[in-house]
């Protein structure tokens, strides 16, 4: 069984963290850090998994990792877990996490950490391995998206109408003292009032 699925970057900053028992934050905090410290000391040319750490269960635990470019991605099993099946499970996700949002990188997590907790959902349910075809994941993932396009609707007519606008003074621009948004100090005070659009 899958305990904790653990994402961070180089520096330890977690960028994902999924765990399938329950533990308190402050422990969720210091796994991650003890789980980085294991993992990014060991060198390059040694195997992908080791004995997991005190925090998550010991010698009971074993921790499967691979490293891509700045992003590491942990997977902390118990015994029943094959290595091996766990590295392509990393592979298949990395795989998966590429093709949806077209060459994957860290800013990708940080910004789609929904989308990405559903691709993960759709691999790993209750720390069991659902689903390894990448093919029909992303199918699940596409109609997942479609359906959440379909539910939004665009805003009521009387919503705009009863929309509170900032003081005209405060829409000017700070460079040519007029409404624009050709310089940067224009973009942050005309967002503040301008109304999202839907396709």
């Amino acid at each position: 069984m899958i305990k904790a699925i653990l994402i961070f970057n180089n520096h330890g900053k977690p960028r994902l963290s999924k765990f399938y028992e329950h533990y308190s934050e402050d422990t969720e905090q210091q796994i991650i850090r003890e789980t980085f410290h294991l993992v990014s000391k060991r060198d390059e040319n040694v195997c992908n998994f080791l004995e997991g750490g005190m925090l998550i269960g010991g010698s009971d635990y074993k921790l499967i990792y691979r490293h891509y470019a700045t992003l590491y991605f942990v997977f902390c099993v118990d015994s029943s877990e094959s290595e091996l099946g766990i590295l392509d499970l990393i592979q298949v996700f990395v795989e998966t996490l590429d093709k949806c949002f077209e060459n994957v990188c860290e800013l990708d997590l940080i910004f789609h950490v929904d989308k990405v907790h559903n691709i993960l959902a759709e691999m790993v349910m209750g720390g069991m391995v659902l689903e390894t075809n990448m093919n029909e994941i992303i199918t699940q993932v596409d109609a997942q998206n479609k359906m959440e396009k379909s539910e939004v609707s665009p805003i009521p007519v009387h919503c705009v109408y009863d929309l509170i606008l900032p003081p005209y003074s405060e829409l000017l621009c700070i460079v040519c003292r007029h409404v624009c948004m050709l310089h940067p100090a224009c973009y942050s005070p005309v967002t503040l009032w301008m109304l999202p659009t839907y396709s």
